[in-house]
């Protein structure tokens, strides 16, 4: 499957793509007046093929939960527990990303994909646990490599299936307690940042254990020397099972040219996973802020994209995704709706 989606994505289409831009400079506005907006309706033409693109809506954001293994040293307060509680909020409607969802009329999936404690099933809820969390990546590999495929493909199946149901854009949201830890040595991996420059205080740890989580980060690089030309096994080594689903799912939206609204630092990681495996699955990828964690500017900085919102956040969940949304629906209404200067009668300069 993953061989597939990966044969599937192509380059974006400069035809489009350059239609949007000449579109752009006869809007009545100053040319470049609407700054990365413009840039970002050229870009979606060139996605969809088409001037102007298809509006990103109805929009599905997708919650990957896993749990990790290298919680088990002490890189975070957090009880692992908390990951599975987290998931009965999502499904229940009470998390920070519901609200915003809500407000932006985005339907809300929440996946199992690796969560250490059982859940039992419920409405809202897919069942595609690998395993119950993954291996303490401190100590050994976090998954095998066949686990890490199937997580790949689960994120791949999930975007075609909302896809094919009417979804015309998909967000990213990740859910795992001890995540940003596997997720600074990702980044790490692909872009070859040093440790400090990557690792950050995730849900918020104090002094002494960011330098214990920095230490960790720079051990598993040393343990395992991940070779970022074998993404799949660099994915297997030090990720996590939500940051391969999570990868798989922005593949998975490329390859159906779909745009994909990539969230903080866990979907950062694992969008640099995906550029790894299909460098042309950056013509979908929309950041939708820049989180606090420093690992995030990293991974954007090495794909080339810039950020729409910095609030400052750092909750995850697919919160600065949900928030972007309107925004990028914003960018692609100005190629409907605006009129020329020619249609409006309106004097160029």
């Amino acid at each position: 499957m993953l061989r597939r989606t990966v044969a599937a994505i192509r380059p974006a289409d400069a035809a489009a793509a350059a239609e949007a831009a000449e579109h752009q400079a006869r809007l009545t506005k100053p040319a470049g007046s609407l700054g990365a907006l413009e840039e970002l309706s050229i870009q979606l033409s060139g996605l969809a093929g088409a001037c102007p693109p298809p509006l990103p809506t109805p929009a599905t954001l997708a919650i990957f939960a896993g749990d990790h293994g290298v919680h088990a040293e002490g890189v975070t307060p957090w009880p692992q527990e908390v990951t599975g509680q987290m998931v009965g909020n999502f499904l229940a409607g009470g998390a920070v990303v519901n609200a915003f969802a809500r407000q932006a009329g985005i339907s809300v999936t929440v996946v199992d994909v690796g969560v250490a404690t059982p859940l039992p099933a419920a409405e809202g809820l897919r069942d595609a646990r690998i395993r119950s969390g993954s291996a303490n990546l401190a100590t050994g590999p976090a998954m095998r490599r066949d686990e890490a495929l199937a997580a790949l493909a689960v994120g791949i199946e999930l975007a075609g299936e909302l896809v094919d149901g009417g979804a015309k854009a998909l967000l990213t949201g990740d859910m795992g307690i001890a995540n940003t830890t596997p997720a600074a040595v990702l980044v790490a991996a692909f872009t070859g940042a040093l440790p400090m420059a990557v690792t950050g205080r995730g849900a918020g740890v104090d002094d002494a254990t960011f330098d214990r989580k920095v230490d960790v980060v720079a051990h598993a690089l040393r343990r395992h020397r991940p070779d970022r030309f074998d993404p799949v096994g660099v994915l297997a080594t030090v990720g996590g099972l939500e940051h391969a689903a999570l990868a798989g799912f922005i593949l998975g939206a490329a390859a159906r040219r779909t745009p994909v609204i990539v969230d903080g630092v866990i979907a950062a990681s694992a969008a640099l996973a995906a550029a790894a495996l299909a460098p042309d699955a950056v013509a979908a990828m929309v950041a939708g802020h820049l989180s606090v964690e420093p690992g995030a500017a990293v991974a954007l900085r090495h794909l080339g994209l810039t950020p729409l919102l910095d609030l400052g956040l750092r909750l995850g969940e697919g919160t600065g995704a949900a928030l972007a949304l309107p925004v990028v629906s914003a960018a692609v209404r100005v190629l409907h709706e605006v009129a020329t200067f020619d249609a409006a009668g309106v004097t160029e300069k």
